[in-house]
């Protein structure tokens, strides 16, 4: 089912125009209602070396967030007016709790969330949970990278499988992309035997599922010979030019995953190409 709801999280005016830029085009594509959303987060009250409220501080942040928020709604209108697109600009003001909530509010009630990759240099504070989006809204999240260009029209189109729910969700949540693209790979890392399906036949039945529904899909499977399944994964994205990479979001035991990583994480980290994830 073509997503009608999006929702574009804008945590800046640094990441707005690489965010709009995949949104705008996906929403004329798919005929759907475009939300702009972006949370200002205030600071914490600061006290004077007196112990007094800063008072000063307090309002001069306030204004700076007011201002910054009002030129974000007019380069968003500006853009909406000029894409001819059926959109609304949602923005809200408060502490670092209220602003992680809020988005999290707006997402439930989306088909798809597109933000940018959370771009450590970016210097954001409270720096954006995007993290949360993925774990805590239930709804497919499209990540646009902070280092690299998107195309939304999403020609190659990379599945990573692995037989997970989370795996199930993501392919089948990415069907309009998939269905649009010119193909679609199933890339299975390390595929291991299990009660119900060996591993030589790993992915088939979503490769063939997927095909029903009319997509160009191919099946590759890909040994990592000591690479982490995130790193196989963006060696195979570069290979093919994969524009697009669909996977499920899962985690590990913390434990284990400190010490060996996990490929959500990696990706998360790393993205060489746009990434929706479902979990």
């Amino acid at each position: 089912m073509d997503p009608k709801t999006i929702l574009a999280v804008l945590n800046s005016e640094d990441d707005m125009t690489r965010v709009l830029d995949c949104a705008f085009p996906l929403a004329s594509r798919f005929g759907a209602y475009l939300i702009g959303l972006h949370a200002e987060a205030l600071p914490l009250p600061q006290a004077t070396p007196l112990g007094f409220p800063d008072v000063e501080f307090i309002q001069t942040s306030a204004e700076a967030a007011r201002e910054r928020s009002a030129r974000m709604k007019t380069l968003f209108d500006e853009r909406t007016r000029r894409e001819g697109a059926s959109a609304e600009w949602q923005s809200m003001h408060g502490y670092s709790a209220g602003t992680e909530v809020f988005p999290l509010r707006a997402a439930r009630a989306a088909d798809l969330v597109v933000v940018q990759q959370a771009d450590p240099s970016s210097g954001l504070v409270p720096y954006p949970d995007n993290e949360a989006l993925l774990f805590e809204t239930g709804r497919p999240v499209l990540f646009v990278p902070y280092a690299v260009d998107v195309d939304a029209r999403f020609r190659k189109v990379l599945v990573a499988w692995n037989g997970s729910p989370e795996a199930a969700r993501a392919a089948f949540d990415a069907l309009p992309f998939i269905l649009a693209a010119e193909s679609t790979e199933i890339v299975c890392v390390d595929p291991r035997s299990s009660a119900v399906e060996d591993a030589e036949v790993s992915g088939v039945d979503i490769a063939e599922a997927l095909s029903r529904h009319g997509a160009r899909v191919s099946l590759f499977t890909d040994m990592s010979t000591g690479l982490s399944p995130g790193d196989a994964l963006e060696n195979r994205i570069t290979e093919t030019a994969s524009d697009l990479l669909v996977m499920g979001a899962y985690s590990q035991s913390w434990l284990k995953e400190f010490f060996f990583g996990g490929a959500t994480r990696t990706l998360l980290r790393s993205m060489p190409t746009a990434t929706l994830m479902s979990r």
